[in-house]
């Protein structure tokens, strides 16, 4: 809610992906900038410390988990947590 503008709307739910699970959370506000594609998980990017998801992906791949963001400038944020099949 912090960083996303306009959100109104926030969403969680479960999917299966080529025997994968992947957790979705999207939202309808601002979405990440285009120039903060690929660095949102790098410490010190962002507009607060710049750690908690860089702390987030780290925890999620010592348990053999990731998370990536998919979500597109202007339609909202979107991070996928992504357990591989066995890992529920």
């Amino acid at each position: 809610m912090r960083y996303g503008g306009k959100i109104t709307s926030i969403w969680f739910y479960i999917k299966n992906r080529n025997g994968d699970h992947v957790a979705p959370c999207e939202d309808n506000g601002n979405g990440i900038f285009v120039e903060g594609k690929g660095k949102s998980f790098e410490r010190g990017f962002g507009w607060n410390t710049g750690l908690a998801l860089a702390i987030s992906r780290e925890i999620l791949s010592i348990t053999d988990k990731r998370i990536n963001e998919t979500g597109e400038f202007g339609k909202g944020a979107r991070f996928e947590i992504g357990v591989p099949n066995g890992g529920w």
